[in-house]
């Protein structure tokens, strides 16, 4: 009992440091919110059920930190944070019903500082990072719903289903895993129809997001299959885009198979697909992984690398189960070693990065910005009354709007930025 403490207070002392640094690292060298975070908080402060590029989620919390904390930097950097530290905790608690001994739960974890998705890339809150959460809320209710077969964890299931869809639609591809999953095992009468109970809160939830696609053209499936260089057409797409791919992947978790290289003995795999833990987790981590190869493959698509970050939360879990017989626990001294290293290195790159390059979108000056589309505004239109809307794209009328303690409500428009009253009686900021 006292070592199963101790692994407790070390998973919690981890996840505290993890998010306190990760907070202030970027709350002290950067001078202005990262593109993707503006872009959010643009979309927040005129909020709908669906935007040009995505659904509404990444939208949704940034807004309810805005109403908390107001044009606080920190305050978005914490919330991404939250979101992964959240997505450990799940992770944490999930491989609590796979192993007996919560040293393997504790590794599950730390395994994923080995993986830049989980520390670098961070601090800009987006789609991505949104995802995180709910991607990993919905694996765990998954494995609870079909553990336990109880309505309240199917409920759960999808629940969180749907707020991952509203996050970003490739949540489709950990939706595909769910359903061939259930739907084996509803065939091989391991489960009953019960499970399908999920789909209720899940339609629901979607509902106001679909009406909303279908009165504005699907806008974000369009810019979807845009963002995927689609109209491309080429051959050769359908071998180059998922060598790239698979290329990439091996790059993206070389620091992650140096730490399973360091604790395992020697790499002696035996799969059971009759161990139905093994067969859950393989399930959960490779079939999304296949599917978006698929569909790399066959459509001739690129698959961009940030997409990926959701698909590799429960990878330190899966590696772990299947080498846990493998683990050497004389050696964890050089696996702490390396994972202080792979911890600590991380920020201090970051934050050398941000210091030393100062072209980047945390360099630019919105504050500055902001105050001078307002010095103009009530310069220019003296008559006008309030500014209530501005309109622009996201990072230059985003940052005037997110900087501005007015908070004028942003609507998107590929021309000039504008400022404008209630009635939209508008200036154009030059």
């Amino acid at each position: 009992m006292a070592i199963y403490k101790n692994i407790n207070s070390l998973f919690y002392i981890f996840i505290t440091t993890h998010l306190l640094i990760w907070t202030l690292v970027p709350s002290l060298t950067n001078h202005n919110l990262p593109l993707d975070t503006i872009e959010a908080l643009a979309w927040g402060s005129n909020l709908d059920w669906g935007f040009n590029k995505h659904p509404p989620m990444s939208a949704l919390l940034p807004e309810i930190f805005y109403q908390i904390f107001g044009p606080q930097d920190w305050a978005y950097y914490l919330l991404s944070q939250i979101c992964i530290v959240v997505s450990f905790l799940v992770v944490f608690k999930l491989a609590e019903d796979f192993f007996d001994n919560k040293i393997y739960c504790l590794l599950s974890v730390l395994l994923l500082e080995g993986i830049y998705f989980y520390n670098f890339t961070t601090p800009e809150f987006n789609v991505n990072v949104c995802l995180i959460p709910f991607w990993s809320l919905s694996i765990f209710y998954l494995w609870r719903g079909i553990k336990n077969n109880k309505i309240l964890d199917w409920l759960l299931l999808g629940l969180f289903a749907g707020f991952g869809f509203l996050s970003k639609y490739l949540y489709i591809y950990l939706g595909l895993a769910i359903d061939v999953l259930l739907i084996y095992m509803i065939y091989s009468k391991r489960l009953n129809l019960k499970c399908l109970v999920s789909f209720v809160p899940f339609i629901m939830i979607l509902l106001p997001h679909i009406i909303w696609l279908t009165e504005n053209d699907y806008v974000t499936i369009t810019y979807g299959l845009l963002r995927t260089g689609s109209e491309e057409a080429s051959i050769l797409n359908h071998l180059k885009h998922p060598t790239i791919f698979l290329g990439k992947q091996i790059g993206i978790l070389l620091p992650f198979l140096l730490m399973i290289f360091i604790l395992v003995k020697k790499f002696k795999i035996n799969i059971n697909l009759n161990d139905e833990k093994l067969f859950f987790l393989l399930s959960i981590n490779l079939i999304p992984i296949f599917f978006i190869f698929l569909t790399s493959f066959t459509m001739g698509v690129k698959i961009r690398t940030m997409w990926m970050t959701p698909f590799y939360i429960s990878f330190g879990l899966l590696f772990v189960y299947i080498f846990k017989s493998e683990i050497n626990f004389e050696k964890m001294k050089a696996f702490a070693s390396i994972f202080l290293i792979l911890f600590l290195i991380s920020p201090i790159l970051y934050s050398h990065v941000s210091i030393t390059k100062t072209d980047k979108r945390t360099d630019f000056n919105g504050k500055n910005l902001a105050q001078q589309a307002k010095l103009y505004y009530e310069t220019e239109g003296k008559d006008h009354g309030k500014m209530e809307y501005i309109k622009g794209n996201e990072w230059i009328a985003g940052n005037i709007s997110y900087h501005l303690p007015e908070r004028p409500k942003w609507i998107y428009s590929s021309t000039q930025v504008q400022l404008c009253n209630k009635d939209m009686k508008c200036l154009t900021f030059k």
